[in-house]
């Protein structure tokens, strides 16, 4: 199993302010470079960066590219993952995106991961009129026609239902050929089974148990030997799952350092996802640090889960709020917020690791920068990891291509795959 970081860029406003302070931008920014560098170093495999758009204190990452590039220059070996590229031309015409990606894999030296998605917010599908009926079309329209640009010389022109546009040499092409490995957002099942389908990766965005992992690896598996169907010029069989991340001496002083992380992320999401507030936030005027610190203490705190709590908030609000029954986003906003497996000791989180290893999970991505934590805590952990438990898993990573190997043995697709 590999190991990466994911970056949303959060910054809540200060509690007793309108707006943050002039520096604390520039501040998270160099934070991310820092902290990927550190990670680099002590071989993590990959980063991945979000494309979000007017979703404040929840992300401020609108112009991952840049963050990536910036990345390209700071680190060696660790792959520069999209995660996601908003794929729907209203976000980003198809072009452009291709052009960008080509252009960060010369600049890294052929080490992008290329995540697409749709996004769901309100905000973000508003701001740019993409219709939300018909967004999982756009997408897919659009993932095809850029794996072409990215492999056609010239690049053959298109008529879409989304796009059009003609015969055109989409430049620069990307080192990693025919373009670089490609992974679709999945916060549901159903989504990680259209990737298997499809021939791309799923980034699991629903913080998944060993036990859904399992099944979920076993099937996307069976359905790439038996219904795929390549969007793109090569497949790229593999599955990702996030984790809230903190490493510490004690496993007290992990829970300590994370409080104000697991809770904000999960409830600033489900603010913004959440039919019933997002429509409804004021730019520029919402403070919601504010809101989640008001919860009540124990709502925050939460009642814990697979690996004991940090708290409910997202799942306690959302659901008060809508009054529906609970799906797998919902489920997956109650585990971002809660402890997880990565928080705690060296050895509490090595244990818990080895359980989603022994599901055959290619990537775990960890999500360490969140809510207030501080600077100096991620650091700590990251170097925690990457000193006393990463080697061990490095170590046994040839057994899990072999076990990939036998899954994919006989299919006619040509791979382009990091792990």
């Amino acid at each position: 199993m590999k190991f990466g970081l994911f970056y949303e860029l959060q910054l809540p406003k200060p509690e007793d302010k309108e707006t943050w302070d002039p520096d604390d931008e520039t501040r998270i920014i160099n934070n991310m470079l820092d902290q990927c560098e550190l990670a680099d170093k002590l071989g993590f495999d990959y980063v991945f960066e979000v494309e979000h758009h007017f979703l404040e204190e929840y992300s401020h990452s609108s112009a991952p590219e840049l963050m990536l590039a910036a990345l390209s220059q700071r680190t060696k070996n660790m792959r520069l993952g999209h995660g996601i590229t908003l794929s729907p031309p209203g976000y980003n015409h198809p072009a452009r995106t291709a052009e960008r990606v080509g252009t960060l894999d010369r600049l890294s030296g052929g080490r992008v991961e290329w995540g697409t998605g749709e996004s769901s917010s309100d905000m973000e599908l508003g701001g740019f009129k993409v219709d939300r009926s018909r967004k999982k079309a756009m997408w897919e329209e659009s993932v095809r026609e850029m794996a072409k640009m990215m492999s056609q010389e010239p690049y053959e022109g298109f008529q879409g239902e989304f796009f059009d546009m003609p015969a055109r040499n989409v430049v620069p092409k990307p080192i990693q050929k025919p373009h670089p490995p490609i992974w679709v957002a999945s916060s549901r099942r159903e989504t990680t089974m259209v990737a298997a389908r499809l021939g791309i990766g799923s980034l699991g965005f629903g913080f998944e148990t060993p036990a859904e992992c399992n099944e979920r690896v076993e099937n996307y598996f069976r359905l790439i030997r038996e219904e795929c169907y390549p969007i793109g010029q090569a497949i790229n069989p593999a599955l990702a799952v996030l984790s809230s991340f903190m490493c510490a001496p004690t496993d007290e002083e992990a829970i300590r350092r994370s409080a104000g992380g697991p809770g904000f992320f999960s409830y600033s999401l489900g603010y913004y996802y959440n039919p019933a507030t997002g429509p409804n936030h004021q730019p520029g005027r919402k403070n919601l640090w504010k809101s989640y610190m008001e919860l009540p203490e124990a709502v925050r705190a939460g009642t814990g889960g697979q690996f004991g709590g940090l708290g409910g908030a997202a799942l306690a609000n959302q659901v008060a709020a809508t009054a529906e029954p609970v799906d797998e986003v919902q489920r997956g906003l109650f585990r971002a917020a809660q402890r997880g497996g990565a928080i705690g000791t060296t050895d509490f989180v090595r244990e818990a690791m080895k359980q989603y290893e022994d599901a055959h999970l290619d990537v775990m991505v960890f999500v360490a920068q969140s809510g207030n934590r501080k600077h100096e805590d991620i650091m700590e952990s990251i170097d925690l990891f990457g000193r006393h438990v990463l080697p061990e898993f490095k170590e046994r990573h040839s057994k899990h291509q072999k076990w990939r190997e036998e899954q994919l043995r006989g299919l006619e697709f040509p791979v382009n795959s990091s792990i």
